[in-house]
């Protein structure tokens, strides 16, 4: 029987009842401790995608991204978010063009946007800041959202808004909004594994929450193989490794037939 995985159809039936969990997940461990955790939702790099990937995360709503920038032309995005759905995706992430997301849905691809604060667009808005602090930059974000849900957009992530802002929006439109650091009144709460699990070193974004010290605990993994490799060179120069239970032995009679033969 196969898993019940949630359809873009079951995703949207769902806007406006309740909040959803989604995660970047980027390793097939993140992505079981997902499925087992109940996330609902995850983002992944098309790599991760696979069979693999299915047997470790049956049933979340796999979205890949396609990277603005990794691809130009309409026909590359389209061959990428093929391959990206044949390998297990469920919708793919694409922030360009209103025209390319027009002809991924044409084709019946399932996209999912961005809106706010863009990374790969940000220099538009001001740089890595919150956007739509002011009426005339909200009513922007607005529009943008509006326009994607008439190019064909089914979701929209909704990047460092104000709260207010974004429940607003996420009113207004029929897309799945999925917040990240625009606050609870949209459809979806996502987050990074990195941040979630404690292992981003440098700075950790304001809206991200920390659950675990994963940093930590590599330090401490890394100490303690700095020192295994320490005592196994320690060991080669005292001769203390190989030992007689590592070695491979031969019988008596054979190896003085082999030290004759070689021997001359």
């Amino acid at each position: 029987m196969k898993p019940n995985r949630p359809t873009v159809a079951d995703i949207l039936a769902l806007k406006g009842k309740r909040q959803l969990s989604m995660l970047r997940v980027v390793t097939l461990e993140e992505a079981e401790a997902a499925e087992k955790a109940g996330i609902e939702m995850v983002s992944v790099p098309p790599a991760l995608l696979g069979p693999a990937f299915r047997e470790a995360a049956p049933t979340v709503f796999a979205v890949p991204g396609l990277e603005y920038g990794d691809f130009v032309t309409a026909e590359e995005y389209l061959r990428a978010a093929f391959q990206a759905m044949r390998a297990g995706g469920d919708a793919v992430y694409c922030a360009a063009s209103l025209g390319i997301i027009r002809r991924l849905r044409d084709e019946g691809i399932p996209v999912c946007s961005h809106v706010g604060l863009i990374p790969s667009k940000a220099t538009w808005t001001g740089g890595f800041k919150a956007v739509g602090k002011t009426a005339d930059s909200a009513l922007s974000i607005s529009m943008a959202v509006q326009a994607l849900e008439e190019a064909g957009a089914f979701a929209a992530e909704i990047e460092v808004v104000p709260a207010d802002v974004a429940a607003l929006i996420s009113a207004k439109t029929s897309l799945f909004m999925i917040s990240m650091g625009a606050g609870a009144g949209c459809d979806a709460q996502y987050l990074f594994a990195d941040d979630v699990l404690g292992q981003t070193r440098g700075h950790v974004p304001r809206h991200a929450k920390t659950y675990r010290n994963f940093a930590a605990e590599y330090d401490r993994l890394q100490q303690e193989r700095i020192a295994a490799f320490r005592e196994f060179r320690q060991d080669v120069e005292s001769g203390a490794y190989p030992a007689d239970r590592h070695n491979v032995g031969v019988p008596a009679d054979e190896l003085a037939r082999f030290t004759t033969m070689i021997n001359g």
